[in-house]
């Protein structure tokens, strides 16, 4: 990373970023050339396990054929956090939150792996749903594990106010 302070690290603020995050953008590459498509998703963390996100789909597409054919893949979510504004046009720049990687992408198979990824999804995107997955519904939909191989956290901080630099100035 080019700018070491934008760098996040900390396990507790990739978490929040994770949380707050609504759309994971996947990269991937298919016969007609690069592809990013944007998704809504579920993770998985654990102690000692890799950053985990899950994904559905319809049966059938270019994402689907994409993931078929290739299982690397390229991600990116981020938290937008307002314009930066600049003294002249090429001094305003924006002021966000992201997680970057590559991993794996993967169809699961089974019951219990759709069931576990679907409810992932829902935990994020809806905690207060109640879940319930007849056996039509898991074998109509496609659902995808993206396994993390190595991911960075970054942030731009949006410019402080006179007022928080007055109370900074104080401290």
């Amino acid at each position: 990373m080019r700018l070491a302070k934008r760098e996040i690290q900390e396990k507790k603020r990739l978490m929040e970023i994770l949380e707050q995050a609504k759309v994971l953008r996947i990269g991937t590459m298919d016969q007609d050339g690069i592809y990013i498509v944007p998704v809504n998703y579920g993770y998985s963390w654990e102690e000692g396990e890799p950053l985990r996100f899950y994904i559905h789909s319809a049966k059938e597409g270019r994402k689907v054929q994409a993931f078929a054919a290739r299982e690397d893949v390229g991600f990116e979510l981020d938290l937008e956090q307002g314009v930066i504004r600049g003294t002249y046009t090429c001094s305003y720049s924006y002021a966000y939150q992201s997680i970057t990687g590559t991993g794996k992408i993967r169809l699961l198979e089974n019951r219990e792996e759709k069931e576990h990824g679907l409810s992932r999804i829902m935990e994020h995107m809806a905690p207060e749903a109640e879940l319930s997955f007849s056996p039509d519904m898991l074998q109509a939909v496609n659902v995808y594990c993206l396994e993390t191989v190595s991911f960075r956290g970054k942030e731009r901080k949006p410019k402080k106010t006179e007022e928080e630099e007055k109370t900074d100035d104080q401290l």
